[in-house]
C-alpha cells in the first residue's frame, strides 16, 4: 500500500514538473521577442547617432559642395584632399565619382 502512494506521489511530481517547464518556455519566447525588438531599436538609434555625429564633423571640418547633391539627395562634402563624399544613413562616408554628383533642383 505504501508503495502505491509513493509511486503516485512520484508520478504527480513528474506531471507537475513537466507543466511548469512548459509554462517557463512560453515566457522565454515572449521575452525573446522583446529582446529582438529592443535590439532593432538600439541599432536604429545607434545608426542615427553616428549619422548626426559624422555630419556635424563634416560641416565643421570640410566644405559643403554648394548647389550639388548626392544620389540619395543629401549634401556633398569636399575633404582636404579634394575628394567628394556624402554621409549615408549608417554614418559612413561614401566617396563619389564625378558622374554620381547631381545638381540640386532650383527652389521656387
Amino acid at each position: 500500500m505504501k508503495r502505491k502512494y509513493l509511486l503516485g506521489l512520484v508520478a504527480l511530481g513528474m506531471v507537475t514538473s513537466v507543466s511548469f517547464t512548459a509554462v517557463a518556455q512560453e515566457k522565454k519566447t515572449e521575452a525573446g521577442k522583446v529582446i529582438q525588438k529592443t535590439g532593432k531599436a538600439a541599432k536604429s538609434v545607434g545608426n542615427k547617432t553616428a549619422e548626426v555625429a559624422v555630419k556635424g564633423t563634416a560641416k565643421v571640418a570640410d566644405q559643403t559642395f554648394k548647389g550639388k547633391m548626392a544620389p540619395d539627395g543629401s549634401n556633398v562634402y569636399i575633404d582636404g584632399k579634394n575628394n567628394k563624399y556624402y554621409i549615408n544613413s549608417k554614418g559612413a562616408k561614401v566617396y563619389l565619382k564625378a558622374s554620381q554628383i547631381r545638381n540640386k533642383p532650383a527652389d521656387k
